[in-house]
Order: structure tokens, then sequence, then C-alpha cells
């Protein structure tokens, strides 16, 4: 696994889905700005852990397709239900 690479790609797509931009969030009593959540995404030498979920490792089909997907400069798919705006 090339990490380097990896993490060039996400910075890739943080860029993309606006990182350091707020946004106006509106309230009942006018505005504020608001920033995205992240979403923690930790790398191991045998795997991923996203979020605070389960440990997975690379040999996950599930892991292989996230991280094809960061690779091929896309939002991973699975998150897409999630997160139908991006994050």
């Amino acid at each position: 696994v090339d990490f380097d690479l990896i993490l060039e790609k996400v910075k890739d797509l943080n860029v993309l889905a606006g990182e350091g931009i707020s946004h106006i969030e509106h309230t009942p009593g006018g505005a504020r700005l608001r920033q995205p959540e992240p979403l923690p995404l930790t790398l191991y030498q045998n795997g991923i852990v996203m979020f605070n979920g389960p440990f997975r490792p690379y040999e996950d089909p599930s892991t292989q397709q996230c991280l094809q997907d960061i690779m091929d400069g896309y939002f991973p798919s699975e998150l897409q239900m999630r997160y139908p705006d991006g994050i």
C-alpha cells in the first residue's frame, strides 16, 4: 500500500470538497458560519478505520473498493448514502 499516494489523493479530495471553506447555516435567530465535519480515516500497516468504526483489513473487498475510489479521485461510493452532498 502506497501511503504517500493515498494521503496525496485524500488531500486532493479535501481541496475539491472545499476544505477550509465555511458555509452559511441558518438558525432561528439568524445565521452562522459552519465548516463541514471531518471524516476520520486512520491508515494502518494492515488496514483502515473510518469514523470510529471497525478495523477493516486491506484484503477486505469493501476496503479495496473504498481505497480505489479515493485513488481514482472520487468520493468513496460507500459514503454516498450517508453523505449525499459529500463531506
